[in-house]
């Protein structure tokens, strides 16, 4: 399993990463249905405004789902921001991963490795994480 990804995507979650702390980030991309191919970065709003905690409106998340119907589209990829701990799934986001086929990307932004930032890229599937590689394209 591995995640293949643009360069530039990777560039603009962790651009959102910076601007939004000390807040976790989040978002999505989007890919034609079946080609686990992120091809379009959708930022999204954290909803919680939380440094430990993330969450979508539920508003902006209806507007996705009827969005990514419209379009031929999937969640290719779910991601967000650890602001204080490293880039590793916690309890509660194990528990809030309900999208088998999606990868599950965390950047950490955490004071020990400024200005460098984690970026890791996992499975999560019945509750058990796997971690996949990540390959970055130009």
């Amino acid at each position: 399993m591995a995640l293949t990804i643009s360069r530039a995507i990777v560039d603009a979650i962790l651009e959102q990463s910076r601007v939004e702390y000390p807040d976790e980030c989040c978002g999505v991309i989007l890919g034609p249905v079946g080609s686990d191919s992120p091809i379009r970065h959708k930022p999204m709003v954290n909803a919680a405004h939380s440094p430990t905690f993330y969450e979508f409106d539920p508003k902006d998340l209806l507007a996705l789902y009827r969005e990514v119907d419209d379009n031929d589209e999937e969640i290719v990829v779910i991601y967000h921001s650890h602001t204080e701990t490293e880039a590793f799934p916690s309890r509660t986001d194990i528990a809030y991963a309900g999208e088998p086929g999606s990868h599950y990307v965390l950047v950490s932004t955490r004071e020990e490795i400024a200005p460098a930032t984690e970026f890791r890229s996992y499975r999560i599937i019945d509750g058990v994480v796997t971690e996949e590689e990540v390959s970055i394209t130009e």
